[in-house]
């Protein structure tokens, strides 16, 4: 990724030297990481909303209102994933390290793959 917004779902307080929650819904903040020719520019912090049962597209708006282009994931629903689809951000499958910064370097580096169908949870927290 040469330039653009990634967002990932967040533990705490977020931010590149924080940890990555396992289920974005659920996640307490985004740590939004601006990149401009393949580098990291910018690093803010977006609180997540209420997430409720069957609000899986309250995260898609959010994210998409703030003009995310790639979001990095450890799970997803189907549900969501498809809204991130429509609403044209590109969602990306990390479930091995739980450090921010790493992911994020590799997602600019290329060397993240788009979450696939398969990949996807049957919902619930992780």
């Amino acid at each position: 990724m040469e330039n653009g917004r990634i967002a990932v779902p967040s533990n705490g307080q977020g931010g590149i030297e924080g940890t990555r929650a396992g289920h974005f819904g659920h996640c307490d903040v985004f740590t939004l990481v601006d990149v401009e020719n393949s580098e990291i520019k910018e690093i803010s912090i977006l609180q997540n909303q209420e997430h409720v049962q069957g609000g899986c597209m309250v995260p898609v708006n959010l994210l998409s209102e703030n003009r995310v282009n790639a979001l990095i994931v450890g799970g997803i629903g189907m549900r969501p994933l498809m809204g991130f689809k429509q609403v044209g951000i590109q969602v990306f499958h990390d479930d091995q390290r739980p450090e921010i910064e790493p992911v994020v370097k590799d997602l600019i580096a290329g060397n993240l793959n788009e979450i696939r169908n398969d990949q996807v949870c049957g919902g619930g927290m992780q």
